[in-house]
C-alpha cells in the first residue's frame, strides 16, 4: 500500500516513519518545512541537553526517515482527485500528481485570516476557502480569488467553467504564476468586503467598488484545515475532527499535529503522526 503525508513537519515525518516501518511505501509532500523550521531555539523537547534549532530538528528527523525509505517530494499541495477506479486518492500537486491509498494531513493549523476587514463576518455568507465545495453555487456569478500563488490558480481554474466572472484579487501583490485569459487580475489593495446578509462587493484602498457575488480565499499555501474541506472531512470550528486513532469521518484519512488542536507542541505532534501512521496501514 502507499500512504501519502502531506506536511513535513514533526507529525508528518512521525506518521512516515510508524507508516513505513508497518510496511507502507510512504512519500511525504510539502512546499517547506512549515513553521517549525522558522523556530530559533527548541529547549523543551526530550532528548537535547542544549537547545536545537527548529530546522535542524527537522533535518534530522527527514533523515532518519529518509534511511528507512521514506520519499520526500518538494511541491505544493493544491488539492485531490478520485483515481478512474475509485480507489484511494489523487494527491494533485503543483509539479505532479501522487496516488495514495491512505492520507495522512499534517500540514499545520489554520493559518491567520487575511487582514481585511469584513472577511471574517461574510465567512459562509459568500466567503469560502473551497472552490471545488461551492463553485456550483456560483453557476453564472460573478466571483473573486484572492491570493497570487499557485493556489489562487488552481481555485480559479475550479471556478472558471462554473462562474460568469472570474477576478482575481492580489491585495497588492505581484501574481506569482500566470493565470488563464479569462481570469482578470486587479493588483489593488483590499480595503474592506461589503454586504447586507451577504457579499455584495469588495472595497479597494482607493474606496473603488467592485460588485461581487462570492469570494473564495486562496492566500499562500494551502494548511491542512483547507485541503480538509476538499475532501468532506468533518471541522470542529478551525480544527479537524478525528478519533482516538487520528482517523477522520472520511474513509482513510488521518489527520495529525497542529490542525487537530489541542497543545501545540512538538511532543503531541510526534504522538498523534505515529498514531495516524500506525493506524493508516492498520485500516488500508
Amino acid at each position: 500500500m502507499h500512504v501519502v503525508i502531506v506536511g513535513t513537519g514533526p507529525a508528518g515525518v512521525s506518521a512516515a516513519l510508524y507508516a513505513r516501518r508497518g510496511g507502507a511505501d510512504v512519500t511525504v509532500v510539502a512546499k517547506d518545512g512549515g513553521a517549525l523550521s522558522a523556530a530559533d531555539r527548541i529547549e523543551n523537547y526530550y532528548g537535547f541537553e542544549e537547545p536545537i534549532s527548529g530546522a535542524e530538528l527537522l533535518r534530522r528527523g527527514s533523515e532518519g526517515a529518509r534511511r528507512l525509505g521514506v520519499v520526500f517530494e518538494r511541491d505544493e499541495v493544491l488539492g485531490f482527485a478520485l483515481p478512474p477506479e475509485g480507489n484511494g486518492y489523487i494527491v494533485v500537486g503543483r509539479q505532479r500528481s501522487y496516488e495514495a491509498d491512505a492520507l495522512i494531513l499534517a500540514a499545520g493549523a489554520q493559518r491567520a485570516g487575511l487582514p481585511v476587514a469584513g472577511i471574517r463576518a461574510f465567512e459562509g455568507h459568500g466567503v469560502s476557502s473551497c472552490a471545488v465545495c461551492d463553485a456550483f453555487f456560483y453557476r453564472g456569478r460573478h466571483v473573486a480569488v484572492i491570493g497570487a500563488g499557485a493556489y489562487a490558480q488552481h481555485e480559479a481554474q475550479i471556478l472558471l467553467p462554473h462562474a460568469a466572472r472570474v477576478t482575481l484579487l492580489t491585495n497588492g501583490a505581484a501574481p506569482e504564476v500566470s493565470f488563464p485569459p479569462a481570469v482578470s487580475v486587479d493588483t489593488r489593495r483590499l480595503l474592506h468586503v461589503e454586504g447586507e446578509r451577504r457579499v455584495e462587493r469588495v472595497v479597494f484602498a482607493d474606496e473603488t467598488p467592485l460588485d461581487v457575488d462570492g469570494i473564495f480565499l486562496a492566500v499562500g499555501v494551502a494548511g491542512s484545515t483547507a485541503l480538509a474541506k476538499k475532501l468532506g472531512v468533518r471541522l470542529d470550528g478551525s480544527r479537524i475532527a478525528v478519533d482516538a486513532h487520528m482517523a477522520t469521518n472520511v474513509p482513510h484519512v488521518y489527520a495529525a499535529g497542529d490542525c487537530t488542536g489541542g497543545l501545540l507542541q512538538i511532543a503531541k505532534a510526534v504522538y498523534e503522526g505515529a498514531q495516524a501512521g500506525l493506524s493508516a496501514v492498520k485500516t488500508a
